[in-house]
């Protein structure tokens, strides 16, 4: 469920000039909706909010695909997923390169206010690798703090290998259930052509008989499982994380806090803003708030503004987990270079285990603003 599903099925049933409690049925289909309409006098020009999301969308696009295309390059360049948080990293930067390498096909539907013109099959599979990894992304965030401080708590465990086994079967099984959750509301999407000016529409069509329950249901999904649930999960492990490694140096206490601090407000800034929309709409589609002509438009402004925001975090991403970490900052300059020749500390960390890597690294990543 994205803010362009939302407001694609505003627009599309404003183009068909109803009233408030008429229906209608799709063009050469026997399925009617009932819908409870009020027209109202826009007070902000739609093209301009349209055009200003084009401008940064686009925007995301470049920078997203460039920071993940080398963070996927250095990885498998390098050949180090097997260490640490690796595994995840990477496959963090393969559900960001997929999520904004959708972002050409949506915005001429955008800037033609919801117009579909790719026809159904693309609306079906443009959904679903947007929402497959959308959930991927924030599940493997998740998965990697709780394992950031299982690591250093547990560092003294030498079980590399069956580490590295069981990190596999966990991402594995991520992307399953980014699969199973996605599915459902894929399953509802179609494409509908009004003949009154040609223009063809991808929306979910819901069962009729319950529409709102449906929408408001299949939105309080992605709250909880997009955010309500990941959320204290990341901010818990950070803290926690935090504690076990202040403990261990007196010195680095600060930086530690910092860079847990940015962890944690980096991800409720870019999905918490979104995701009080969609409960404000939840609450409308259950009839616990009464519609207005002002709500109307501040949630149309409002889902454009905070998913456009909420997709920051395909380049903030790549800077937090992989850019200021030092380790991988040597890992980027050898992927890119034919020899290295400076003898550092940190080329010693090539012969370590992982259990002692775990360590290094978690401090280091905590210390990573130098």
């Amino acid at each position: 469920m994205t803010a362009s599903d939302l407001t694609a099925i505003a627009d599309f049933l404003e183009e068909l000039n109803m009233t408030m409690n008429e229906s209608f049925c799709l063009p050469n289909s026997s399925e009617c909706v009932s819908w409870e309409i009020f027209h109202c006098p826009y007070a902000f020009d739609k093209n301009a909010i349209l055009y200003t999301m084009s401008f940064f969308y686009a925007l995301i696009f470049i920078v997203g695909l460039v920071a993940n295309v080398v963070v996927v390059y250095v990885n498998l360049k390098t050949k180090r997923t097997q260490y640490e948080t690796h595994l995840y990293i990477l496959n963090l930067a393969i559900a960001d390169l997929c999520m904004v390498a959708t972002l050409p096909i949506w915005l001429p539907s955008l800037v033609q206010h919801g117009s579909w013109p790719f026809g159904e099959f693309m609306c079906r599979l443009t959904h679903l690798v947007f929402s497959v990894n959308l959930f991927g992304s924030i599940f493997f965030l998740t998965c990697m703090s709780v394992d950031r401080y299982i690591s250093v708590v547990r560092v003294g465990e030498s079980v590399d290998r069956r580490k590295g086994v069981i990190r596999k079967i966990i991402i594995v099984y991520v992307w399953i259930f980014a699969l199973v959750v996605s599915f459902p509301d894929i399953l509802f999407l179609k494409t509908v052509t009004l003949p009154s000016n040609g223009e063809t529409y991808c929306y979910p069509s819901y069962p009729e008989e319950n529409f709102r329950k449906w929408m408001a249901g299949m939105e309080m999904v992605y709250i909880i499982i997009g955010f309500v649930i990941p959320f204290p999960i990341i901010t818990v492990s950070y803290f926690l994380l935090a504690r076990a490694i202040s403990s261990t140096s007196d010195q680095e206490n600060k930086n530690s806090r910092n860079i847990i601090f940015v962890y944690v407000i980096i991800f409720l800034i870019c999905w918490l803003p979104y995701h009080t929309v969609l409960f404000i709409d939840v609450l409308w589609f259950m009839n616990l708030i009464s519609f207005s002509c002002e709500l109307e438009s501040f949630m149309y402004i409002s889902l454009h503004l905070t998913q456009c925001f909420s997709m920051v975090h395909c380049c903030a991403n790549p800077i937090l987990y992989s850019f200021i970490n030092k380790n991988y900052r040597y890992r980027l300059m050898n992927a890119f270079t034919v020899k290295y020749t400076a003898k550092t500390s940190i080329t010693k960390l090539k012969e370590t285990t992982e259990t002692e890597c775990s360590l290094v690294e978690a401090v280091s990543e905590m210390t990573a603003f130098e």
